[in-house]
């Protein structure tokens, strides 16, 4: 009976570490392209953004497809943010907002954290991560990384972009989109 008890004591003890220690050198690298961009275009203003979605809009399909092979300046880049590590989970990289027409998208770019358990992409109003968005589990710790945001969310009212654990609400690292 007593070896029962230690070797289901030692099975748990091995379920566990692969659990919590395995993800942290599970590497997933990840090199998703930028969009195509327009030399010097860097950030469209909302007025032009609006403009540009009420061309659409009105446009049939063959003048979409027009506009948007002759108009690659419909892509807006926005400033690099640097992503910081967080209680001991070590980060590097940027983090940019990648928007068209179409779509928005978060981009990790030279990004390189550790992993863990069940992390998810957030989108967050406060660093403790109490008001957000869930946009799933993540596609990497290392690359680059492009995560498309869901149509119908304002970036505007969200300060950061995190690496979040899910089982643990633990913080690993994120990026402030205010720059401060």
């Amino acid at each position: 009976m007593k070896n029962l008890i230690i070797t289901i004591i030692v099975i748990a003890i091995i379920g566990a570490l692969y659990y919590f220690v395995g993800p942290l050198f599970n590497v997933q690298e990840v090199d998703d392209a930028l969009p195509e961009v327009a030399s010097g275009v860097e950030k469209l203003t909302p007025e032009q953004k609006v403009e540009m979605e009420n061309l659409m809009v009105e446009a049939n399909e063959e003048e979409k497809e027009e506009m948007v092979e002759e108009i690659p300046e419909m892509l807006a880049i926005s400033e690099s943010f640097p992503v910081m590590g967080t209680f001991g989970h070590p980060a590097s990289g940027s983090v940019r907002i990648v928007e068209n027409l179409e779509e928005t998208i978060i981009r990790y770019e030279d990004f390189e954290t550790i992993n863990g358990p069940q992390l998810h992409l957030y989108l967050s109003k406060d660093i403790e991560g109490k008001d957000y968005i869930d946009l799933g589990p993540i596609r990497g710790t290392k690359g680059n990384i492009n995560y498309t945001v869901p149509e119908g969310v304002d970036l505007s009212e969200y300060r950061y972009v995190m690496y979040w654990c899910v089982p643990f609400s633990v913080l690993f690292n994120y990026a402030d989109l205010n720059g401060a």
